[in-house]
C-alpha cells in the first residue's frame, strides 16, 4: 500500500490558538475551566480536555457564578456575552479572527440597512453566533433551492456573508444562485471562507484521482472535516471520515491501494499519526508527503493569557 499524506491537514491557526489557550488556562487557572459549547469539532480534543478538567457547557447557566468560561473557536453571539458579564464571570474570548471578522461584517451591513443573507448550515455554532449579532437583520441560506424561496422587501439593499467553514464549491454556486437573482447583492471585500478550509480542500481536490480511497481524519459535527469527505468521495473511491483507527477495519481497503490521508482543521496530528501506523501496520504502507501549499500563518493569544505564555 502507498499512502499519500497531504499537506495542508490538521490543525489550523484558529484551532490552534483555541488549544493553546485552554491549555494555558487550565494550567495558570487551575481546573475546573468552563468552555461554552465544544472547544473545537472533535471528540478526541475534546475528551483529553475533559481529562485534563475542562468542562464543557451549551448553556451559560450551568457555569458557576464567578467561574472562568472560555468561548471556543466558532464565536458567540452578544446575548452570551452578556449573559457572562451578569454572572460575574471571567471570559477568555478565543474565537478565531477569521469568524470575528464575519461577526463584524454582519454588524456593518446591518447598521447601515442592509438585509443580510447568511450561507451557512443551520444549528452551527458559528451561524448561531454569527446570527446573534444582527437577528432581525440576517435570513439564512442553507442551499441553492433556499434563494428562490426568498422574499425581502428592499432588493435595493442586499448582502451577503458565509460561514468560514463551507465547501468553496458549494458556497460559489449559492453565491452565484444569488447575484443572479439580486443583482445588486453585495458581499464582503475579501471571502468569508477560511485560508485553512480553502487550502485543505484544494489539496483533496488535487490529489485525491491518484487515490483508491480517502481517510479524512475529523469529527462527524466538523463542518469542514465533512466538506472534505464529500470532496473526496466518488463512486469508485470511498472517503472514510473517522476519529482515529479504530473507527476503521481491514476489509475496507485492498493491500495494493494507493490511499490519501488528511484531517480537517480540528483534528490533531496525533490521531493522523495513529492511523498511518495502523495502515502501515496492516499493510505494510509506505508513506510520502504530498504537499499542495505552504502555511505560516498564526493568531496571537486571547489577552487575557498573553501573560502566562511561554516566551
Amino acid at each position: 500500500m502507498k499512502i499519500h499524506l497531504a499537506a495542508p491537514r490538521g490543525f489550523c491557526a484558529g484551532v490552534n490558538m483555541a488549544v493553546e489557550s485552554l491549555e494555558i488556562a487550565l494550567e495558570a487557572m487551575g481546573p475546573p475551566v468552563y468552555v461554552y459549547h465544544e472547544i473545537v469539532h472533535n471528540q478526541y480534543v475534546v475528551r483529553t480536555f475533559r481529562s485534563k478538567g475542562a468542562v464543557f457547557v451549551n448553556e451559560l447557566t450551568d457555569v458557576p457564578e464567578g467561574a472562568t468560561v472560555l468561548f471556543s473557536a466558532h464565536g458567540v453571539a452578544p446575548a452570551t456575552r452578556e449573559l457572562a458579564k451578569q454572572r460575574n464571570l471571567t471570559a477568555i474570548d478565543a474565537t478565531c479572527p477569521l469568524v470575528t471578522k464575519v461577526h463584524l461584517e454582519a454588524i456593518r451591513y446591518a447598521k447601515q440597512g442592509y438585509t443580510i443573507f447568511l450561507i451557512g448550515h443551520d444549528g452551527h455554532d458559528e451561524v448561531i453566533g454569527t446570527m446573534g449579532e444582527a437577528p432581525e437583520a440576517i435570513i439564512l441560506v442553507e442551499t441553492e433551492e433556499d434563494v428562490d424561496k426568498l422574499d425581502v422587501s428592499d432588493e435595493s439593499k442586499l448582502a451577503y456573508l458565509t460561514q468560514t467553514t463551507l465547501s468553496v464549491d458549494d458556497a460559489t454556486r449559492i453565491i452565484n444562485r444569488l447575484k443572479a437573482r439580486f443583482p445588486e447583492l453585495k458581499g464582503p471585500p475579501k471571502d468569508d471562507i477560511c485560508y485553512a478550509t480553502q487550502n485543505r480542500q484544494e489539496a483533496v481536490r488535487l490529489l485525491s484521482d491518484a487515490a483508491d480511497a480517502v481517510i479524512v481524519l475529523g469529527s462527524q459535527n466538523s463542518s469542514n472535516s465533512q466538506r472534505l469527505r464529500e470532496l473526496a468521495e466518488s463512486p469508485d473511491r470511498p472517503a472514510f471520515l473517522i476519529d482515529g483507527p479504530e473507527d476503521l477495519s481491514v476489509d475496507q481497503f485492498q493491500a495494493d491501494w494507493t490511499v490519501l490521508v488528511t484531517a480537517g482543521a480540528s483534528a490533531p496530528e496525533s490521531v493522523v499519526n495513529a492511523t498511518i501506523q495502523w495502515l502501515e501496520e496492516n499493510f505494510a504502507a509506505e508513506v510520502e508527503l504530498k504537499t499542495v501549499r505552504e502555511e505560516k500563518v498564526s493568531f496571537p493569544l486571547p489577552k487575557p493569557l498573553r501573560q502566562y505564555a511561554k516566551k
